[in-house]
C-alpha cells in the first residue's frame, strides 16, 4: 500500500499534475518547467523530486542539462497507471490548455541568456 500512497500523494498537488502534463509534450529541463508555470526554481526541483521518487518521472542528463520526462512505468504498476491515464485526463481544463499554448515558445537558451 506505501507505493500506491506515493503516488497518490506525488499527484496531489496541481502544479505537479501541471509538471506531468507538461512533460507529455517533450523533456524540459527544471528551467523551462519554473517558467511555464511561473514559480521559483526551487519549488520546481521539490516538487520534481516527489514525482521522481513515486516513479513518475525520470530524470536524465544531456551534457550541461538535466531533463525530465515522463517515467515508462515499469517500476510500479501505480505509477503506470497515472501515467497512462493523465494522458487522456484534464486536456479541457483551462490552466492545462494554457499550457499547451505556450509550451512550445519556452526554451532553455531563451530562458538561459536573460
Amino acid at each position: 500500500m506505501k507505493e500506491f500512497i506515493k503516488v497518490m500523494k506525488a499527484l496531489s498537488d496541481p502544479n505537479r499534475v501541471k509538471m506531468m502534463k507538461m512533460l507529455q509534450a517533450r523533456p524540459l529541463c527544471v528551467c523551462e518547467i519554473k517558467e511555464a508555470l511561473g514559480i521559483a526554481q526551487s519549488t520546481a526541483s521539490k516538487h520534481l523530486k516527489i514525482l521522481e521518487d513515486a516513479e513518475l518521472v525520470r530524470s536524465f542528463k544531456d551534457g550541461l542539462w538535466v531533463n525530465y520526462s515522463l517515467s515508462d512505468g515499469k517500476g510500479s504498476p501505480y505509477s503506470a497507471s497515472m501515467i497512462g491515464n493523465l494522458k487522456h485526463w484534464l486536456e479541457d481544463e483551462p490552466g492545462i490548455r494554457d499550457l499547451n499554448r505556450i509550451l512550445p515558445g519556452i526554451d532553455r537558451h531563451d530562458i538561459v541568456g536573460r
